[in-house]
């Protein structure tokens, strides 16, 4: 949105500077994008005067002519046709840029004489679109600047133009007036009344105008009158010196008119010509379809059915809230006009901009929606200037429909504030903002003005207050404390268990992942899933078409694209949501790793290794010590198809409470998944870590015991089948209490001990924590470990 400074002190009433206006303005949430100073090209012109102009003596149409500066007396050759002796000029030196023409001017010779440099023309200086002659001044002292003396006899030509971004929510600030309401608001001036009188209608108006039914909701108020009589021609030079300044090309003064009150009040008005519209009607309604426009900038439109339209008897003539058609324009022949000033419907607008590709002012209006209380003072305001200005008679006012009911009111709550915001604002100041932003106050109650269809609710009073106040004034201060002592944590302990597993796999050397939560039914099928129950109704690709019930396939489809491209040793994990089914509830936490390839590079003594089952044993009891599991668990079998059947374990604290699965992935998973094997995993559930028994940030007492333990040698003769892991387990339950390690440190098979036998060496560590152990002590666990190994295993005391 851009503006000029004297085109904002039409609506308000200021002292301000320039730069106290932008400030506020950015303050304001109105930020400023660039203040250009135009005067500031034209810094090196100055005046001069011309004491002779003789005709060139090769050349009709060139003048030679002595100007005096203020370097002396200056030789310039001119073929302007005004160029004579007498007149105060704009003389550009050599050296001195002329924007208009994009060249800088240089000493040279023209048919042999030599010229030392130009006057200018008012197009040269990009100050309007006149070029049949050079400046003539009607005053000016030979030297002077020729930008101060636009300042003090033209200054709309120099005036700083504003340019400033305005949000989707703030409609309003799209138009001068709305945005010299905020600075009034925040005391930078007063808002100037400028309104109008009715016109009152010299006759009745000939062009009826009427909206379908089943278009009253995108356009639900028309209002229109004709003005006969009138002359079109070019703009005032202050009109046109604004529209220039903003970016935009004077056309014609009816043109320029609407496209004056588009940026002055966000109003986007119309003009047809009255004398085209056909059979003196006109009809707003949807498109069926299919019909054609050719619009003003001369591009041929074809509509959608449901677009809005404006159309006489052979058919369209304007793009409802987008643009008018050329057939209906005006020109310079136009004696009789149609104003129009209707609503359209944001949305559609924007559906209708959007499909058709077309950007205009109007449609960048009407989508974020314009003031539809301002509709009948429109089209009063636009006839008003075209009487005064292009002369005429104007007739009755013909509505169609009726002006939109946006009245809605929200409870001031002046404590708010410092909840919300945290400013202390006296109540006082409060009602006199929203006063001076429009709103009506009464009693605790404030009515919302039309042109804020952003105020929805209570707390965006409360955001007025403060924004008018200046945010910048907000002081940072530290929260209250709700009571002594450390404040409760923020994150639930199920949050604290996946950032404690996040921490962990990382630094363990794992690489995070963050996979899709959809899969295709195969990979889900190989996990468990591919149900109905899991399918997504609207998959974005078919390989997405199924809620993932693991971690796993996510993992393992990143791991085939990274050997792919030649990483062969890969270590990565993710934290994430698995789903059994599609009901809310039917989800679970997951903390999952993968390992493939080898331990390390290839090493010159050996060291590196593949991985292997105990690989991933490790680190995933070093998560679920992490997250608080217990220490003591089983490793238990039965794990789900997609482990090897022989080498996995799950974890658990009994035979129904599972903490977690590891193991190596089964080679026809890894076949189907395009990995190169073998590759080990683990899977772990956090929410069936048990919780601290109590809720407490301290923890126990650290317990050492300075008694030396005491290691105990055994050897089991067993079935072949018989699992390592059994004979550890049952050798633990012995003594829970003073046992505090089992481990196998010994296998043998085959010699005397015959055919489907084996031997499994255990190495059972006591640790007394209250006395020295004595040898009967000893003794006791001792045959408690052989009593409890060969019940369970239904083995021998190896001799």
């Amino acid at each position: 949105m851009k503006f000029t400074l004297s085109w904002l002190k039409d609506h308000l009433e200021t002292t301000a500077s320039l730069d106290e206006i932008t400030y506020a303005l950015t303050d304001l949430g109105l930020e400023v994008e660039g203040v250009e100073d135009r005067g500031a090209r034209l810094a090196e012109f100055t005046l001069g005067y011309v004491e002779s102009a003789e005709k060139h003596p090769d050349a009709d149409r060139l003048r030679v002519c002595q100007v005096q500066t203020d370097e002396g007396v200056q030789q310039i050759i001119c073929g302007a046709p005004n160029a004579r002796e007498g007149i105060t000029v704009v003389v550009a030196k050599p050296g001195v840029y002329v924007p208009g023409i994009d060249t800088t001017i240089g000493v040279g010779k023209i048919r042999g004489i030599e010229s030392f440099g130009m006057m200018a023309s008012e197009r040269e200086l990009e100050l309007s679109d006149e070029h049949d002659g050079i400046i003539e001044l009607p005053s000016g002292k030979v030297g002077d600047s020729f930008v101060d003396w636009l300042a003090e006899n033209d200054p709309a030509k120099v005036d700083p133009v504003i340019e400033i971004a305005i949000t989707p929510n703030r409609p309003d600030a799209l138009g001068v007036r709305g945005i010299a309401r905020d600075l009034a608001a925040r005391g930078l001036g007063k808002l100037k009344k400028r309104e109008c009188d009715a016109v009152e209608g010299a006759f009745p108006c000939p062009v009826s105008v009427t909206i379908d039914d089943d278009t009253l909701d995108q356009c639900p108020v028309f209002y229109g009158r004709v003005i006969r009589g009138v002359k079109n021609g070019p703009s005032p030079a202050w009109l046109q010196d604004r529209l220039r300044a903003i970016g935009l090309r004077p056309i014609s003064f009816l043109v320029d008119v609407t496209n004056f009150f588009t940026f002055d009040r966000n109003r986007p008005l119309h003009v047809f010509d009255a004398d085209k519209i056909a059979g003196n009607a006109l009809r707003v309604h949807r498109a069926a379809g299919g019909e054609t426009l050719v619009g003003l900038d001369e591009k041929e439109y074809t509509f959608s059915a449901g677009m809005a339209l404006i159309s006489d008897a052979n058919g369209p003539e304007s793009i409802g809230g987008v643009m008018g058609g050329l057939a209906s324009g005006v020109t310079d022949e136009t004696v009789n006009v149609f104003v129009e000033a209707a609503y359209f419907d944001p949305v559609r607008t924007a559906y209708t901009g959007r499909a058709l590709k077309i950007n205009s002012d109007a449609r960048y209006r009407f989508e974020r929606g314009i003031d539809p209380a301002w509709t009948p003072y429109g089209i009063e305001h636009a006839t008003r200037m075209i009487l005064d200005h292009a002369g005429g008679e104007a007739s009755e006012v013909v509505i169609a429909g009726t002006v939109p009911d946006t009245s809605r009111a929200y409870r001031l709550d002046t404590k708010r504030v410092v909840s919300l915001v945290g400013m202390e604002i006296a109540e006082s100041a409060q009602r006199q903002t929203l006063t001076a932003l429009g709103f009506q106050l009464e009693g605790d109650m404030a009515q919302v003005p039309s042109w804020r269809p952003d105020v929805q609710g209570e707390a965006d009073l409360v955001e007025e207050v403060a924004r008018v106040a200046s945010l910048t004034k907000l002081k940072g201060v530290p929260l209250p404390r709700l009571g002594d002592g450390v404040p409760r944590p923020v994150l639930s302990a199920a949050q604290r268990r996946e950032t404690t597993a996040r921490r962990t796999a990382a630094a363990l050397g794992y690489h995070e992942c963050v996979t899709y939560s959809f899969i295709d039914r195969a990979a889900a099928a190989l996990f468990g899933g591919g149900t109905e129950a899991a399918q997504l109704e609207n998959p974005i690709s078919a390989d997405m078409s199924h809620m993932r019930p693991d971690l796993l396939p996510g993992l393992l489809q990143a791991a085939a694209r990274n050997q792919a491209r030649g990483a062969a040793h890969i270590a990565l994990f993710e934290v994430g949501p698995a789903f059994s089914g599609g009901e809310p509830g039917e989800q679970h936490t997951q903390v999952t790793g993968l390992l493939v390839g080898r331990t390390g590079p290839k090493d010159v003594l050996g060291a590196a290794r593949d991985v292997d089952v105990f690989d991933v044993k490790a680190d995933a009891e070093a998560i679920l010590s992490a997250m608080g599991a217990p220490a003591k668990v089983q490793i238990l079998r039965g794990g789900d198809a997609w482990w090897h059947p022989g080498r996995h374990g799950k974890i658990c604290l009994g035979p129904k409470k599972v903490l977690g699965v590891f193991g190596e992935l089964h080679p026809k998973v890894l076949r189907d998944m395009g990995v190169k094997g073998p590759a080990m995993a683990f899977t772990l559930w956090p929410a069936e870590v048990p919780l601290p028994r109590k809720s407490g940030a301290t923890r126990p007492a650290l317990r050492l015991s300075d008694l030396q333990a005491v290691e105990r040698d055994f050897a089991f003769v067993v079935d072949a089948e018989v699992e390592a892991l059994t004979l550890v387990n049952a050798a633990m339950g012995a003594d829970k209490a003073l046992i505090a390690d089992v481990r196998v440190f010994d296998e043998f098979i085959g010699g005397a001990l015959g055919e489907g036998k084996k031997s499994l060496a255990l190495t059972v560590r006591l640790q007394p924590m209250e006395t020295t152990l004595k040898d009967k002590d000893i003794e006791a666990v001792s045959a408690k470990v052989v009593e409890k190994v060969t019940k369970a295993t239904g083995g021998t005391l190896r001799g």
